[in-house]
């Protein structure tokens, strides 16, 4: 357990919930909610003013989504960890949150005393995962990096597939979308969503990714 209070902050679009979540949290001493936020957006740029320990993160909000925030958030503040906090069992949105550096993915059905117990676990450095889960994570991991790079880029768009290739170039997104005609927040979100698709937390891996991508290419070429 740590010994210092733990810093918190909530992001659920309910404001029930999070009131729900204040009131189980402030129970426990150690443990301080420093503030709330209803969007993804809202809770990186809280997440960048208060600099929480943790952040509890709901998955699906409007406009973008909590894992996307916990990418953002992860990119801006290493210390902060992410919490996954929801109420859905999507093997797509665990892998995605593990992949963009979330500590944690439990379901809101978790018992208060579990929860407080896990928020406790992932400010000492651990990692949660709802064990209804673990099996299909690890299904997931043993299936091969490679498979997963493969089925990723099948599954870019014509558009997608253009930005990946700008992005590999070292491209900014404000760059990016002078040269597509494309609105900067626009790309952000093409962005964040390729980085999903092909299983990657930043978009800095996005070069080797392409670079690998080409290589088995140019292999598959020559034995043909």
């Amino acid at each position: 357990m740590t010994t210092h209070r733990i810093r918190v902050l909530l992001c659920d679009d309910h404001e029930l919930v999070r009131r729900g979540l204040r009131g189980l949290l402030q129970s426990d001493l150690t443990i301080d909610v420093v503030g709330e936020a209803a969007t993804a957006d809202q809770a990186v740029r809280a997440a960048g003013k208060l600099q929480p320990d943790i952040v509890v993160m709901d998955v699906r909000m409007p406009g973008r989504s909590g894992i996307e925030a916990c990418r953002d958030i992860r990119a801006q503040r290493a210390d902060t960890r992410v919490l996954i906090l929801t109420s859905f069992a999507d093997d797509e949105a665990l892998f995605g949150a593990i992949m963009a550096g979330a500590s944690g993915y439990v379901l809101k059905q978790i018992k208060g005393n579990e929860l407080l117990d896990g928020i406790h676990k992932v400010a000492a450095g651990q990692s949660l995962l709802d064990p209804s889960m673990t099996s299909r994570v690890m299904a997931r991991i043993r299936g091969g990096a490679e498979a997963a790079e493969a089925g990723g880029i099948a599954d870019l768009t014509p558009q997608e597939h253009r930005i990946v290739d700008l992005v590999a170039e070292g491209l900014t997104n404000r760059q990016i979308g002078e040269r597509m005609h494309l609105a900067e927040k626009t790309v952000k979100n093409y962005v964040s969503n390729l980085l999903m698709k092909l299983g990657l937390a930043r978009r800095a891996q996005v070069a080797a990714f392409m670079a690998r991508q080409r290589r088995g290419s140019d292999a598959q070429n020559w034995g043909d």
